[in-house]
């Protein structure tokens, strides 16, 4: 049996098939955020039963809360009423949101054996960026992603393109873009060349632009952001061009939840979307399709994205002991190579990817690959202190720009001057 039915199989286990009475046992609440399409439930329901198996004086309660940002604001109500939950995926550009409200513990007091520093080192260093902030570690990566390029083939051939070769460039990008949009008779486009969201995550995406461009939004502190830099502006006039100058890519706001599907659909021949779809991709894309990592411009790069595991500050050292054991055990490499090939993340450590059967998984599907060689050319999402207004600042004007009510630089400077108000009270 592998592991994803056996894990399926564990979750049909009960504390009481297990022998457990309910006062014998520390009882974990974990809020699991369900975001992504697929049957993430049963993995985790799975995952929560082999745990409490191995580990018979705890279980675990999996609470799921909807999406990243419901997640949050659930998990903060929670904490704020004195009932937090124990463990939680949240985004890992939550964090200084969680440290500045003094809801989350440090990894370190709890994690002080040598076995747990060297856990602790286990990760990618480009997830730990969004991760570690003042010299501790506040969340450990589990369910993280980058952004990464789909493209159809049989539409690439059908188009006179080499089906194996994705954009390596803004300006190929563009190219094939204009190749691949097919009008009908009346004028009315029946495929696009490239779908690119802007709703849902809009300044994750734009990120991605402003990295190929040389450009970094914020500082590692989360206290100044650069919102104005010529490079961001211009990478958003790129942005905009996509679909208002090059007529490659719909106009207007483009939904974050719909483009898979467009895609599915034959409606766009390229998207942009984060790793965590690959599966989804895989299972419902009824023509063969590639995936690469983002094309270059000044550089290439992505930033990284997806959730980290926190544990809250409930006051409980039993409860929070618990939490950490659990906090390694859906990190082993074994755990992290299951959960990367059942749901497309990026498994979060080396190591898992020497394991056999992740070893195997690429063998046959070479494209799992793409997001951990993209690694190497990743910055950390856009995080900042009150990163939620911060952003939102951001969201806006890309969303003014992207339906043409304001114009790139006036839209960024009225984004800059808001953040940097924001941001005024963190600065030392």
């Amino acid at each position: 049996m592998n592991m994803i039915a056996r894990l399926t199989a564990a979750a049909s286990l009960t504390v009481s098939a297990l022998g457990l009475s309910a006062a014998s046992a520390t009882e974990i609440t974990f809020y699991y955020p369900v975001a992504v399409g697929g049957p993430i439930t049963k993995i985790v329901d799975g995952y929560a039963a082999e745990f409490t198996k191995a580990h018979p004086d705890i279980t675990i309660k999996p609470v799921y809360t909807g999406s990243y940002q419901d997640s949050l604001v659930k998990a903060m109500t929670a904490a704020k009423a004195g009932n937090a939950p124990d463990v939680a995926i949240l985004l890992s550009t939550d964090m200084f949101t969680l440290i500045d409200n003094d809801m989350i513990e440090p990894i370190e007091t709890l994690a002080k054996s040598e076995a747990d520093q060297d856990w602790l080192k286990s990760f990618y260093p480009a997830f730990m960026e969004n991760s570690q902030s003042g010299g501790h570690t506040w969340g450990i990566p589990f369910q993280r992603s980058t952004i990464v390029q789909y493209w159809n083939k049989d539409a690439f051939k059908a188009a006179g393109l080499d089906p194996d070769k994705a954009p390596q460039s803004w300006d190929e990008m563009v190219d094939f873009g204009k190749k691949l949009t097919k009008r009908d008779a009346s004028g009315a486009v029946t495929q696009w060349g490239l779908e690119i969201p802007s709703s849902g995550f809009p300044y994750w995406l734009f990120q991605a632009l402003t990295t190929q461009n040389g450009a970094i939004l914020a500082n590692a502190e989360g206290t100044k952001v650069a919102y104005d830099d010529p490079k961001v502006v211009e990478a958003l006039q790129f942005f905009a061009d996509l679909s208002q100058k090059h007529d490659v890519m719909p106009k207007g706001i483009i939904e974050w939840g719909t483009t898979p599907k467009d895609f599915f659909e034959g409606k766009t021949a390229m998207i942009w979307t984060t790793t965590g779809n690959l599966t989804n991709v895989r299972t419902n894309a009824k023509f063969a399709f590639g995936v690469a990592a983002l094309p270059k411009h000044v550089r290439g790069g992505s930033p990284t994205g997806g959730g980290n595991i926190y544990i809250f500050k409930t006051g409980d050292k039993a409860k929070a002991a618990a939490a950490l054991e659990f906090a390694r055990f859906l990190t082993t490499p074994e755990r992290a190579a299951d959960w990367g090939i059942a749901t497309g993340y990026v498994a979060t450590r080396p190591d898992a990817w020497q394991t056999e059967a992740m070893k195997k998984y690429v063998e046959g599907f070479p494209a799992a690959a793409v997001a951990r060689d993209q690694l190497k050319e990743a910055v950390a999402e856009l995080s900042t202190h009150d990163n939620q207004r911060v952003t939102k600042a951001l969201n806006d004007a890309l969303q003014a720009v992207l339906t043409g009510t304001k114009t790139a630089k006036p839209a960024l400077d009225q984004a800059q001057a808001e953040a940097t108000r924001i941001l005024s009270a963190y600065k030392n």
